[in-house]
């Protein structure tokens, strides 16, 4: 495979670009009964017949809880300089409530000081989708409480760990907890209710600055930010009926959370188009913006996909998919969105914290996995990525998703995301070829 070049060679990145790889609490930790976690909305929604593909759950998952170290010499040999990685809220807080659980935090302790250890940058996030299943009882996050509680538990978590994490992010995709969990029900709670999806999507941004503003009462020097899956809308023709089919379906993709956080207001075709009877409208409180749009110390961006919008508000396919169907494969999608949000929001430090596919990876008999189409996707996307810091964009670090394979949600595990290969019948690490391949390009600084 040819190696991109710019117009002076190879594409360098900056010298402390912060190389590294994502994962998720629910994903990898299992442990699901032990050193007293509580129940999550993961642990309920996987257990009805239907909603996960075999059955399966996150019970046992990469058994990073109990192979952490593990887990931490592999960063260490890829050369990661970054690790972006989520608390479960359960095993802080069994019940999302009271005092914290000391065994909990002790685990993430002892993984924050691995990662020190091995001069790897921890970025912790709060929330990665793993609400207590005792808060859903009460009414989950269409229960503004919620928001409180959350606040909450990100000062129990601030002041236990604070010391040892120089970046923080709140809510992991508040727009996936509105669209799957509300909306389509694929994932947990399992709702199909529109009109409580939006209400929730203004609890979550709201959680998201009681956050902000915890981190701030309680003295913490860390950075702060909310990480956004964001992808660009365009009109599917050229036609204005599209363009603006594809304006409004990006208010709600990306301005009602961008604009929120970072604006102070939620976008007002949004609004109209919710209508004044919308849960979510009526459930806006004087002075709720100001605490989401809190002042945040960087963005986290996720980028998937591009989504093309008809003149009729639908979408359409226009480049291949991955084994992901959702997920279209336009590495320009990367470039588009990173400019478009300094452009319209201002010099914000951002970070990539999740970008990567699902390929149809096996374990080959010499011991190898071959998966070159993460590879390719990888190594275009970077490029993207450079082409974006080139043009202006505060890009300080790309995080892989994933580090390892792991528990995909409704899609279980059959679907394998991480450069790290997991035999999950003996739960052994092998190094895919993308991860040997990534080694190098964190050695030589860029591609």
């Amino acid at each position: 495979m040819s190696m991109p070049t710019g117009p002076a060679g190879p594409l360098r990145f900056p010298r402390d670009f912060g190389w590294g790889a994502a994962t998720s609490a629910y994903q990898i930790e299992g442990a699901a009964k032990e050193d007293g976690r509580g129940e999550s909305i993961w642990d309920t929604f996987s257990r009805v017949p239907g909603r996960t593909r075999n059955g399966d759950s996150g019970d046992v998952a990469a058994d990073h809880y109990h192979r952490y170290a593990e887990d931490l010499d592999l960063m260490r040999d890829l050369g990661l300089r970054s690790y972006r990685f989520s608390i479960s809220w359960p095993r802080i807080q069994p019940d999302g409530t009271g005092a914290p659980n000391q065994r909990g935090l002790d685990f993430y302790r002892r993984l924050l000081d691995g990662l020190h250890e091995r001069g790897i940058a921890p970025m912790a996030t709060l929330f990665h989708w793993d609400l207590p299943q005792a808060l859903q009882d009460a009414g989950g996050w269409e229960f503004r409480d919620t928001a409180h509680r959350f606040a909450d538990y990100a000062d129990a978590v601030f002041r236990a760990l604070g010391d040892r994490v120089p970046a923080w992010l709140t809510i992991n995709e508040p727009k996936t907890v509105v669209q799957n969990g509300y909306l389509s029900g694929h994932h947990a709670p399992g709702r199909q209710d529109p009109d409580a999806a939006y209400l929730v999507a203004h609890h979550l941004q709201l959680a998201h600055g009681l956050a902000v503003r915890a981190l701030r009462a309680v003295g913490g020097t860390g950075r702060i930010g909310p990480a956004l899956n964001l992808h660009p809308c365009y009109a599917a023709d050229d036609t204005p009926e599209a363009a603006a089919a594809a304006q409004l379906y990006d208010g709600y993709e990306n301005r009602l959370y961008l604009d929120s956080v970072l604006k102070g207001s939620y976008p007002q075709d949004v609004l109209a188009d919710l209508g004044a009877r919308s849960r979510m409208v009526r459930g806006i409180h004087d002075g709720d913006l100001a605490v989401i749009s809190s002042p945040v110390d960087l963005l986290a961006v996720q980028y998937y996909t591009p989504i093309y919008v008809t003149a009729d508000g639908r979408t359409e396919h226009r480049w291949p998919t991955s084994v992901a169907e959702w997920q279209q494969i336009y590495p320009d999608g990367m470039y588009d969105i990173l400019t478009r949000v300094t452009r319209d929001y201002g010099p914000i430090p951002l970070t990539v914290t999740e970008n990567g596919l699902p390929t149809p990876d096996t374990l080959a008999t010499d011991d190898t996995v071959d998966d070159a189409g993460r590879i390719t996707f990888l190594r275009e996307h970077l490029a993207a990525a450079h082409r974006a810091i080139a043009d202006g964009v505060p890009l300080e670090s790309f995080h892989v998703w994933s580090l390892l394979d792991n528990f995909e949600w409704a899609e279980g595990y059959d679907q394998r995301w991480g450069l790290v290969y997991v035999d999950y019948s003996t739960q052994r690490r092998v190094l895919k070829r993308s991860a040997h391949w990534y080694r190098s390009v964190i050695s030589d600084g860029g591609l």
